[in-house]
C-alpha cells in the first residue's frame, strides 16, 4: 500500500522537473547587465638591461556588458556577449619609482553554459581591445593592444532577473589580469 502513494509523489517531482528543465532555456533574448569586480595582476619579467620587474597590485573594477541568449535547447545556453570593462588602477613601484597602471576595455565573446532549474554554469571565450595609461619615472604613456581571455562562471535565474559571478583572466601582452566579478543581469 505505501508503494503506490510513494510512485505518484516520485511521479509528480518528475514531471515538475522535467516542467522547470523545460523552461531553463526559455530566458532566451536579449540580456543586460552590470557587475562590480576585483582586478589582480601579477607580472615579472627579467631583463638584462634592467633589473628584475616584479608588479603586483589589485583594485576594485566595473563592468557592463550586453548579450543575446539564442536559448537553442532546454538545457544548454549558447549566447554571445559585449563589455565595457574598467579594470581598474593598479599600482607597484619599480626601481624605486611609482608605476600606475588605468586599463579600460571593450570584449566579445562567446559564452556556453549549463542550466539546472534556476542555477546555470558558463564558460566563455573571447577577444579583448584594451588600452593602459602608464605613469612611471615621471612620464605619461600608454599602450594598447588585442588578446584573448577566457572565463568560468555561475548565475541564479529567477524569472528574467539572473545573478552572476564569474572569474576571468585576460592576457594582456605579457601580463595576466585575472578578474573577479559579482553582478546582475536582465533579459528582455
Amino acid at each position: 500500500m505505501a508503494v503506490k502513494p510513494l510512485f505518484s509523489v516520485v511521479l509528480c517531482a518528475g514531471l515538475a522537473l522535467a516542467i522547470n528543465s523545460a523552461h531553463a532555456g526559455s530566458d532566451s533574448g536579449v540580456y543586460i547587465g552590470g557587475a562590480i569586480a576585483s582586478a589582480s595582476i601579477d607580472y615579472s619579467d627579467s631583463d638584462p638591461n634592467l633589473d628584475d620587474v616584479n608588479f603586483e597590485d589589485d583594485d576594485t573594477g566595473y563592468k557592463v556588458y550586453a548579450g543575446y541568449n539564442f536559448g537553442l535547447l532546454p538545457l544548454i545556453d549558447v549566447a554571445v556577449e559585449f563589455s565595457y570593462l574598467d579594470l581598474g588602477t593598479l599600482e607597484d613601484s619599480f626601481a624605486n619609482s611609482p608605476v600606475k597602471l588605468d586599463t579600460t576595455a571593450l570584449s566579445a565573446a562567446a559564452l556556453g553554459g549549463l542550466n539546472f532549474g534556476p542555477l546555470g554554469l558558463f564558460g566563455k571565450v573571447g577577444v579583448v581591445n584594451w588600452d593602459t595609461d602608464v605613469e612611471a619615472f615621471e612620464f605619461d604613456d600608454s599602450a594598447s593592444g588585442t588578446d584573448p581571455y577566457y572565463g568560468v562562471g555561475a548565475k541564479i535565474q529567477l524569472a528574467s532577473l539572473a545573478v552572476r559571478a564569474e572569474y576571468e583572466v585576460f592576457e594582456l601582452d605579457d601580463a595576466d589580469i585575472d578578474y573577479f566579478s559579482l553582478g546582475a543581469s536582465i533579459t528582455f
